[in-house]
């Protein structure tokens, strides 16, 4: 693939033998109105998008922000839809169509419960153990950990995450952190035909906002944090720490494990409507007295570039065990993932025992602290944490196992929030002894512009700190590995797995892992092959 080609958008997965449903049926249940004959109608799916249409389904139209899906009506007829599902104005819209067309008043805030019910996968439909994560930073870190020690206990798993879609042991690049409705009810509904026994679920805030998750009802919910983030999306903290809380419902949720190492941990424990357990380091706690106080409190045994330990004590016992990460805030993430399957009815017996017979957490992160570089010459973390609050623990990990200098490579996501890129400046260099300041995802905003706010943040915090800025990013980390050596580190934060940047809405091949893997070869430095699959471009 060469480096002009767009990589394409990873599959919508579907049960292989989907539910028929009557038209008439799902009318009957749902409609204010039908226009049409809906008589004898039977359809096999539900979508939002006509580009993942399948012939059979039913196409949900709803009001975008510049046009309204009904505009496509006629692309899904010639697809094979069989149905338009939307409100008065997108029936008006659709009608040219000639499909039947059931009328609700609100199509995305029904999504949910249409889509449980095509697929069969409502909260009193048969269903594989479900666990929810939410919190500003570690919630795929918390799902991807999650399912490792469920590998390790011999469950079949599940895990829908900002980096993957696992079903069984086949791995599917994500596009969103948590799957439109549809997609999310369709992919439980395939993974209970593969037999999944439990999966892992990353929600975010705009998840609950959005009607992601409706018609979901999870075992178990956990809390990892709330920091500065998605201020593009909320109005403040207060709202975007609202859109959380609603998980924390009984309609949500049966029962929850909350971490208290924020302060807003101990609201969410605090504001819950289903019965809560908590988990706490109190090494790195905001309120280190409250995290005393915990169900489960988790201490640090010893910090390793290639893994943290810890020990955790509860009602249940004591556990020693490693997870394979550098951090106290990822050894946090493992002790919540332990209680969460705890909680969610796996014995404390079955769950120590195999992190005995194993010797530690077996968990691949994909792009959190990952260690990318060989055994002699500058450690490299790819990281994909990009707000303040990351920063922050993830250098503070960095340089607890670093002898030498840290260097930090980072840049901001254009068109997002640019109210934390000061702070993510300022955290930068002031954890840091060398900063490098590079693009990430630019999008349409000016890339030279985004880089000199950063450095000017930077300079403001510390004028005297070492600041270069380099563009692109493939330029930043060849600097960057020649201003270290031996016994350095480079954390090179933002990128983390993603295998593309977003350059004027063309998503163009790059992969931060395998430049490094490059700038550390030319540099002369051993470098071990990948544990990953290499998804950027060879170089011409």
């Amino acid at each position: 693939m060469s480096i002009e080609q767009q990589p394409s958008l990873p599959p919508v997965l579907r049960p292989a033998n989907p539910p028929r449903r009557e038209l008439s049926e799902l009318a009957s249940r749902f409609a204010r109105d039908v226009r049409g004959d809906a008589t004898g109608v039977t359809l096999t799916g539900i979508t939002l998008a006509t580009a993942d249409l399948r012939a059979g389904e039913a196409f949900v139209a709803i009001q975008g922000v510049n046009r309204h899906g009904a505009e496509f009506a006629p692309v899904a007829a010639e697809k094979g839809a069989v149905a338009i599902i939307t409100d008065d104005a997108g029936a008006d819209i659709a009608a040219s169509a000639g499909l039947p067309i059931v009328v609700v008043d609100d199509p995305r805030g029904v999504l949910g419960d249409l889509s449980a019910w095509v697929y069969g996968t409502g909260a009193d439909d048969p269903l594989p153990l479900l666990f929810a994560t939410t919190g500003t930073n570690g919630k795929t870190s918390v799902s991807h950990l999650l399912e490792g020690i469920l590998d390790q206990l011999g469950v079949v798993t599940g895990l829908s995450s900002t980096a993957e879609r696992h079903i069984a042991g086949e791995v599917i690049v994500s596009r969103l952190t948590t799957p439109e409705a549809s997609e999310m009810h369709a992919l439980l509904a395939l993974m209970r035909e593969r037999e999944v026994e439990a999966v892992a679920v990353e929600v975010s805030a705009q998840a609950l906002s959005r009607h992601r998750v409706d018609g979901i009802r999870f075992d178990v919910a956990g809390f990892t944090n709330l920091s500065h983030d998605h201020l593009d999306d909320y109005a403040d903290m207060e709202e975007y720490f609202e859109a959380k809380l609603p998980l924390f419902r009984p309609d949500r949720a049966i029962t929850s494990v909350v971490c208290l190492d924020s302060a807003s941990g101990a609201i969410v424990a605090q504001r819950a409507e289903i019965p809560v357990v908590t988990v706490a380091t109190p090494a790195i706690a905001t309120d280190r007295a409250a995290a005393e106080r915990a169900d489960w409190v988790v201490t640090i045994d010893e910090e390793r570039a290639a893994g943290t330990t810890f020990t955790m004590t509860g009602p249940s016992g004591s556990l020693t065990t490693t997870v394979p990460v550098i951090g106290p805030h990822m050894a946090a993430n493992a002790a919540l993932a332990i209680v969460m399957l705890l909680e969610g009815g796996y014995p404390w017996e079955r769950i120590t025992a195999a992190l005995a017979r194993d010797g530690d957490i077996h968990a691949h992160l994909p792009g959190r602290t990952q260690l990318v570089s060989g055994e002699t010459g500058p450690a490299v973390f790819v990281d994909f944490g990009h707000s303040p609050d990351a920063f922050e623990k993830t250098l503070a990990a960095v340089r607890r196992v670093t002898p030498g200098k840290v260097l930090m490579l980072f840049g901001a996501d254009g068109d997002r929030d640019a109210s934390k890129r000061y702070d993510m400046a300022r955290t930068a260099v002031e954890g840091s002894d060398i900063l490098v300041v590079t693009d990430h995802h630019p999008r349409f905003e000016d890339p030279e512009s985004i880089r000199a706010t950063l450095v000017a943040g930077a300079r403001a915090a510390r004028p005297d700190a070492e600041i270069h800025e380099f563009s692109p990013p493939e330029t930043a980390i060849v600097a960057a590995v020649g201003l270290v050596g031996d016994g350095d580190a480079i954390l090179w934060a933002g990128p983390g797995h993603q295998d593309y940047r977003d350059i004027r809405g063309v998503r163009t091949p790059y992969s931060a892992r395998e430049l490094a893997r490059r700038a550390l070869k030319a540099a002369g430095w051993p470098v071990p092959d990948p544990a990953w699959p290499v998804p950027y471009a060879p170089e011409d």
